[in-house]
């Protein structure tokens, strides 16, 4: 039997069919609406009666796959069932289309590197996922790649073809789409999850370029070209950093093909990774207008000027006077939790600051300038109203210095544990210990290898 779910005809009562979306070597793809809450999902209709027994082991191996994958990057599954001699796979609905349809949109408009890094990244992780459960996808490509109705969160899909791998074994079946597969396939050599890295290789490619890496009239000429390793370079505007990225999981040695948690710890990596896992929501603001008291007035008593919109750095919008203008804050850090209920704004001594840390005992902060600020511990008092529209109530008060004893020294960035605060300067030279009320500070510097 190809499922382990035995066949029920209440099964297919769950969903109603809504229309064919797609259709493929193994069956028909319908959309459809569940009855119990009307979420839309797919449904993969594959005919089992008369497949053959590759066809059915193919069909089976797509539901264990599924079964064990369970990521915010790879489409959900739901169950598989028998209903009229057809297997049955229902699995998560991507409104978005498929990254194939989104570059072909594009028209030739290259997308920007920080969009490019923030698909990448996504992808990279699912294929990590996929990976730590010794599976080889081995059909890694833009349309198997799925988008969410927004365009901005990928699903990788369709895992037909998928190889579970026992340990480090290879795989020898030559399967994938001809434009994705790895030199090593095209030789007929044994291969493993580097053939998927070569695979992620063109789909970042094709995301820099809008094309695919590898492309030929017919199939020995494109197997020619991949065997070369030739392609076009992507555009100038494009970092060093991304073009050799895709040299490297392009390489023809897989063995010199990167890690996928290589390629996650690469420096142009980190920062769209960290993106993905730091977005903890936004406070929708309100602006304020002053009190009529405190707004200059003109000839007969009306207010003179004109309101005008400002934004501060931080995107809080507000309303003031042209002709009274106030200097706007340089940024502006907000802290609450642990027992401060609403966002408090903590001051500043009117600098910029551009990262801030969080540890059980301290809050400190990097300025433009390299300096550290710290905010000590509160004493209990009432408090100003702190973000446009909060309820003014009793909150602490920080009291903001610099650090004492930096002299020298330019901060790039600051990371607070519970007790001890870790500094990072431009040049490893020395480690320096600099006094505080409350904790310790540990200055590393970075040295120039060369």
């Amino acid at each position: 039997m190809v499922t382990g779910r035995v066949q029920n005809p209440e099964n297919m009562e769950k969903y109603e069919k809504i229309k064919v979306v797609g259709r493929g070597a193994f069956g028909i793809v319908h959309l459809c609406r569940r009855r119990t809450d009307g979420a839309l999902v797919i449904l993969k209709e594959i005919p089992v009666e008369q497949m053959t027994r590759d066809e059915r082991l193919a069909a089976q191996n797509e539901c264990q796959v599924l079964k064990l994958l369970n990521h915010p990057n790879i489409i959900e599954y739901y169950e598989n069932f028998l209903e009229d001699k057809a297997l049955m796979i229902a699995m998560e609905y991507a409104p978005g289309g498929t990254l194939a349809d989104y570059i072909q949109k594009r028209c030739n408009s290259l997308l920007d590197e920080d969009t490019i890094l923030h698909f990448f990244v996504q992808i990279l992780l699912a294929l990590y996922h996929v990976h730590n459960k010794l599976i080889l996808h081995r059909d890694l490509k833009t349309q198997n790649i799925l988008l969410d109705k927004h365009q901005m969160i990928v699903k990788i899909g369709d895992f037909g073809i998928s190889k579970i791998l026992v340990s480090k074994s290879k795989a020898y079946t030559v399967v994938g789409t001809p434009c994705y597969i790895s030199p090593e396939l095209c030789e007929g050599k044994p291969y493993n999850q580097k053939s998927d890295i070569w695979a992620l290789g063109c789909v970042l490619y094709e995301l820099a370029s809008l094309k695919r890496a590898f492309e030929a009239a017919n199939l020995p000429a494109l197997v020619l070209k991949i065997m070369s390793g030739t392609f076009a370079p992507i555009s100038d505007r494009y970092s060093p950093e991304l073009r050799q990225l895709i040299l490297n999981m392009l390489n023809l040695d897989p063995s010199k093909r990167p890690q996928l948690n290589e390629i996650m710890a690469h420096p142009i990596c980190i920062r769209p990774l960290l993106n993905l896992y730091t977005d903890i929501g936004n406070v929708k603001m309100r602006r304020i207008e002053k009190p009529l008291s405190t707004v200059q007035t003109g000839p007969h008593g009306r207010p003179g000027g004109r309101l005008a919109s400002t934004r501060t750095r931080g995107g809080l919008s507000g309303l003031t006077s042209t002709k009274m203008m106030h200097p706007l804050p340089l940024s502006s850090v907000y802290t609450w939790g642990s027992g401060i209920s609403t966002p408090l704004r903590l001051p500043m001594l009117n600098t910029e600051v551009i990262q801030v840390s969080l540890g059980r005992t301290q809050k400190m902060g990097v300025t433009k300038s390299g300096r550290l600020i710290t905010w000590e511990a509160p004493s209990v008092g009432s408090g100003e109203p702190t973000l446009p529209g909060a309820v003014e109530q009793l909150q602490p008060q920080f009291i903001s210095r610099f650090l004492e004893g930096q002299s020298g020294v330019t901060i790039k960035s600051v990371s607070c544990g519970d007790l001890f605060t870790t500094c990072l300067t431009g040049m490893l030279l020395k480690i320096q210990n600099f006094p505080s009320r409350s904790q310790s500070i540990v200055v590393l510097e970075l040295c120039d290898s060369g």
